[in-house]
């Protein structure tokens, strides 16, 4: 297979050492949080990988949609020099954007940033071998943290998909937006996927297949807690729980102490007490609305120039462009 040049910002020691922190901050507090972020080890990302092909999972099969239908308007409108996806995953949906890019004529660059190294290789090795005449650079890094450091020539367009940007509390999404905005130059894009607000039944079962390939995949955080800080989690001692909370319009994903435990974690140097019933909060995932996303985008220094949705309109795709400010 092709050889691809990939850029690491995360050594092993300082994602230990991240890992650590976000423990110890998410496992001490009056109600207990961990990000998402640490799902996605090799075993985690071929685990969403799974999810986003079970049937109850709308958001990946919505999207594609849209893509497909508009790929064309997205390379027509931003003639983009380099695709730049955030959190790409397989990369599976954005060739979909590499093919409408390439048959437009002006792109040359592909530029995916992703946590899980073995993910990005993966898909940069293969998008690489399948489009020989352009240049493939992957960023092992985290989107919250390493923006500035990303290559590519301009004009751009920054992808971030799969409706990723509900992972964020809404403080945290208004500045991880004007973060990209600081990164781009006026008039350069971002295209994002945000999945919109529908019958509460369709979320939680998105979030709770009848498999359960995505409690699987919401315990695996607790494996990659084992992994790298020596705890002594037992997954098999939580359940895991989707719910819609309609005040703030999100799913919660939690996982459910079934009895009283105690969890060290010599990594941090941690004792973790859980009563029986106690959460552990693993994942929000906002819907959005179609007038909050323009607000949003807005408020970061974005003017939203195209809204996309799928025929049963479950899933938003935007077009904005950096504007002074």
């Amino acid at each position: 297979m092709t050889e691809v040049d990939l850029d690491h910002h995360r050594s092993g020691d300082a994602v230990t050492a991240e890992l650590r922190a976000d423990v110890v901050a998410g496992l001490t507090a009056e109600r207990k949080w961990l990000p998402p972020k640490w799902f996605y080890d090799a075993e985690g990302s071929e685990l969403f990988e799974k999810i986003t092909q079970l049937p109850e999972y709308y958001p990946t099969r919505s999207e594609r949609e849209v893509l497909a239908a508009h790929a064309g308007d997205v390379a027509e409108l931003t003639g983009a020099h380099t695709l730049v996806e955030l959190g790409s995953g397989s990369s599976e949906k954005t060739r979909l954007l590499l093919d409408a890019l390439t048959a437009h004529g002006t792109l040359e660059a592909f530029v995916p940033l992703d946590v899980s190294e073995s993910a990005l290789a993966e898909a940069a090795e293969a998008i690489s071998k399948d489009y020989p005449g352009l240049t493939v650079r992957g960023v092992v890094g985290d989107f919250t943290q390493h923006l500035a450091l990303l290559p590519g020539g301009q004009p751009r367009v920054v992808a971030f998909l799969g409706g990723t940007i509900g992972n964020f509390l809404p403080a945290e999404r208004a500045t991880f937006l004007r973060s990209v905005r600081d990164v781009l130059d006026e008039g350069e894009w971002l295209l994002l996927g945000t999945d919109l607000v529908k019958d509460p039944g369709i979320l939680e079962r998105a979030y709770d297949d009848a498999a359960g390939v995505t409690a699987q995949f919401d315990k695996n955080v607790l494996r990659v807690i084992n992994e790298r800080l020596g705890a002594d989690f037992d997954p098999d001692e939580f359940d895991h729980v989707a719910y819609w909370d309609a005040e703030h319009e999100w799913i919660e994903m939690r996982l459910r102490a079934r009895r009283a435990l105690t969890v060290e974690i010599p990594g941090a140097d941690l004792t973790v007490r859980l009563a029986e019933g106690e959460h552990i909060r693993t994942e929000i995932s906002a819907k959005f609305r179609p007038a909050g996303v323009e607000a949003e985008l807005a408020a970061a220094g974005f003017e939203l120039v195209r809204w996309w949705t799928d025929s049963q309109r479950r899933f938003g795709v935007s077009l904005a462009r950096s504007v002074r400010g």
